[in-house]
């Protein structure tokens, strides 16, 4: 969210001087409502789509819910697994957070994230389903 503030804010700047230079607008037309809008999309933003993702770990499904205006709810059953993966980006590891990601058979929707789990908690849901899959196999 930061960096797409500061791609707004950037915006905002250019077209407050081309406002200022082609018709000679009062400063702070373009600027003070980006602004504005740049640091809601920073404080609050982040915090609303955090808590509407969930999870719901089955005994024969992973259930992942999403979505701040659009809500999505994604069963993926632990038989159309075809692999998993735990990742980290150097934010991620800095706070101990990783991203359970899950590849499915198909094409669409065919790759199920869930971001900001501990990393203990991603390690151990891996380890759950690929028992599942095991299990399935045999």
């Amino acid at each position: 969210m930061l960096i797409r503030s500061l791609i707004l804010l950037a915006m905002a700047v250019a077209g407050e001087v081309l406002l200022h230079m082609q018709f000679g607008a009062r400063p702070g037309m373009v600027f003070v409502p980006g602004a504005i809008f740049a640091v809601l999309q920073v404080v609050v933003l982040p915090q609303r789509i955090y808590r509407r993702w969930g999870y719901d770990m089955g005994e024969e499904q992973l259930r992942v819910l999403r979505g701040f205006l659009w809500r999505t709810d994604t069963i993926v059953p632990f038989n159309r697994i075809q692999h998993i993966d735990v990742a980290q980006g150097p934010l991620q590891r800095f706070f101990g957070l990783s991203t359970l990601i899950v590849h499915t058979a198909g094409t669409h929707n065919s790759i199920v994230t869930l971001p900001g789990l501990a990393t203990a908690d991603a390690e151990a849901m891996r380890e759950t389903i690929k028992g599942h899959i095991r299990q399935d196999m045999i």
